[in-house]
């Protein structure tokens, strides 16, 4: 396994544990980690034993978001030509785009664990997850609004979907910040925990669950999800008798009628 810079990967139980590894810097996210989550992910997606993915950070803090000094950088670059600056910065932020894309779409489960601060691109990174758990006391807020911008990776495309239109709205025109407790309960995590340690105990059980079931039937019930968002029912019903009239055919369906019918645990292959 590749030695990362801006991560710390481990595999076990099938379930590959991503953590962000720059805890003195808040988890910023700097040039090595934009490059390297690509490569992450099509690791995870390549990786058979990989099963499902729990995403978390390092330290007391999840992410402060993208590193100011990343931004710096990029505008110290800008000439005098208004069109070629254009086009220099859509470049970036089309790559930058591409990194949470490669979680997204992902072909295995990814579960955001999430503690102290989930800042600016932090959302981003976490709407592209599936799942969302986070302590009481994590601080979510989509800060590009104070920073004069708007979010541009992913937030506003993603989170309407997960929270709805007119609190997302409300999140990205203030920039307010919200605790876990009404994160809770606007839907944009799952459960929440007292303190980190409960936060990965819990989301790392979910993972465990996970990881024991079928995962031909987990990657076809992704697939589905995702197919979703931009299609109709009928296209998402014609897609998935399609999908089954190959994967109703793989063993996994077999071993699991046997397993309940005898009452004992199924052993799926990877």
């Amino acid at each position: 396994m590749t030695d990362y810079k801006a991560f710390r990967i481990e595999l076990a139980d099938k379930i590959a544990h991503v953590q962000i590894n720059r805890p003195e810097k808040i988890n910023a996210m700097n040039a090595d980690f934009w490059t390297e989550i690509i490569d992450v992910f099509r690791w995870v997606d390549e990786t058979d034993e990989v099963r499902v993915v729990v995403l978390s950070g390092a330290g007391k803090h999840f992410s402060s978001g993208i590193d100011l000094m990343l931004l710096a950088q990029a505008g110290s670059q800008l000439g005098k030509d208004t069109g070629r600056n254009a086009e220099a910065l859509r470049r970036t932020i089309l790559k930058l785009q591409a990194s949470f894309n490669a979680v997204d779409n992902c072909r295995k489960p990814v579960l955001a664990a999430i503690q102290g601060y989930c800042l600016g691109g932090a959302i981003d990174l976490i709407s592209a997850c599936d799942m969302r758990y986070s302590t009481v006391d994590a601080q979510f807020s989509i800060k590009e609004i104070d920073m004069g911008m708007a979010a541009d990776v992913g937030t506003l495309q993603r989170l309407p979907r997960i929270i709805g239109d007119g609190m997302m709205r409300e999140l990205a025109y203030t920039g307010r910040t919200v605790d876990g407790g009404e994160a809770l309960r606007i839907g944009l995590v799952n459960r929440t925990y007292a303190d980190q340690s409960e936060l990965l105990d819990g989301v790392f059980g979910i993972a465990r669950e996970i990881a024991a079931k079928s995962p031909i039937a987990i990657r076809g019930t992704k697939e589905m999800i995702r197919y979703m968002r931009d299609h109709r029912v009928d296209d998402g019903l014609n897609y998935i008798a399609t999908w089954n009239a190959a994967m109703l055919q793989s063993a996994d369906l077999r071993v699991a009628m046997a397993a309940h019918m005898s009452k004992q645990k199924p052993e799926f292959a990877d």
